[in-house]
């Protein structure tokens, strides 16, 4: 009787497969629905990664279980309900139509590198999408998170998936990964673009705040780069608009728990500028690529009643990039730098069959 693999069963290798290139865009995730049922699961996936929450399982799974997952699917599903759209969750929307977007540009172009979109928790997950590719003979990948921002928080908890799924693949494609382009002049671009048109069709608020996504203030201390890449990718965004320091503010969102976080916190911020005389702001979050809970429920909704309530006149939210034609230049840029070196061209099936001939010819066995 032969023994169990450890590896996921594969078909028997075939000599002459032509190498196939893919990207996989790969987001946070989101719940399926807006019902509690779907947002505990996904609650429960995402507050067990150990990159989210550094506590150890003895102390935090009788937290997260006992408690988090008993009282916030609730709370947090009605949240959802306020932002859900025909089409589902705005993240899964955004991010399914940067993937197409960007298939349709690379074909565009004549290259035939496959490219789908994955969550980190959720579906449709990493481990089933690299399935997919592997399925469809792709051999290389690149993976390139939505994350502008290195975190270990965000960015090293996909590449955890993909590694975990790698760990059980007998025949391994190539993998490339990008790590962050907080500073790439695209993505810049697109931002700055994204504002223009805002200022343009409304006119330029007394302040611009930029509201990144908070961790953990610890995790500065600890060598995570992203409190740096944040404050970078401003500085450069606001040299890119032309205005100075004193013309826009730096803060982070979505702080859970009671530890002490990135600061200064956006809602605190907001509340004190309203009441220190600030009558307008422009709101932009640019540590997000696709609109979702954080940046049209919190920021849109909340952060705005806050700031209205505090005295402020005129709160106005600026659109992540989503779709925008700026954005998906800088995406298949992005993507084209990153895959330097690897066939993006259809295979030509003469060539392949010439291979697999010389292969049989040489003694090779399918």
């Amino acid at each position: 009787m032969p023994l169990p693999s450890p590896f996921v069963p594969e078909p028997p290798y075939r000599h002459g497969q032509p190498p196939r290139t893919a990207v996989l865009l790969c987001n946070l995730g989101t719940p399926d629905d807006a019902s509690p049922g779907a947002v505990r699961r996904y609650l429960a996936q995402f507050l067990s990664d150990p990159r989210v929450v550094e506590i150890p399982p003895l102390l935090w799974k009788p937290i997260l279980h006992g408690i988090i997952l008993r009282v916030r699917p609730k709370k947090s599903a009605a949240k959802y309900a306020t932002i859900w759209t025909a089409e589902g969750s705005p993240l899964r929307v955004w991010t399914a139509r940067q993937a197409e977007a960007l298939q349709a540009r690379l074909r565009a172009e004549g290259s035939a590198v496959a490219v789908r979109y994955a969550m980190r928790y959720g579906s449709p997950s990493i481990d089933a999408q690299l399935d997919a590719l592997k399925a469809e003979g792709a051999t290389r990948v690149l993976v390139l998170p939505a994350y502008p921002q290195y975190s270990g928080t965000t960015t090293a908890s996909v590449f955890d998936m993909v590694y975990d799924w790698g760990k059980r693949q007998r025949s391994l494609p190539e993998l490339r990964f990008v790590n962050r382009y907080h500073d790439d002049a695209g993505y810049l671009d697109a931002l700055a673009v994204r504002i223009e048109a805002h200022w343009a069709a409304h006119g330029r608020a007394e302040k611009l705040v930029m509201s990144f996504h908070g961790v953990p203030a610890r995790t500065l201390e600890l060598g995570d780069p992203y409190h740096c890449e944040c404050h970078k990718t401003a500085r450069l965004l606001a040299a890119r608009l032309g205005i100075g320091r004193d013309a826009y503010a730096v803060t982070f969102q979505s702080r859970f728990g009671k530890a002490k976080w990135l600061e200064p916190y956006t809602e605190p911020t907001l509340v004190a500028m309203a009441r220190a005389g600030t009558r307008s702001v422009d709101v932009l979050c640019p540590g997000f690529t696709s609109d979702c809970l954080e940046t049209l429920e919190e920021i849109s909704q909340e952060a705005r009643e806050a700031f209205l309530h505090a005295g402020g006149q005129d709160f106005r939210y600026i659109d992540c990039v989503n779709d925008h034609p700026r954005w998906i230049d800088a995406l298949h840029a992005l993507a084209l730098r990153h895959m330097a070196g690897w066939p993006l061209g259809a295979p030509d099936p003469a060539r392949c069959a010439a291979s697999r001939e010389a292969a049989l010819a040489m003694g090779a066995t399918d």
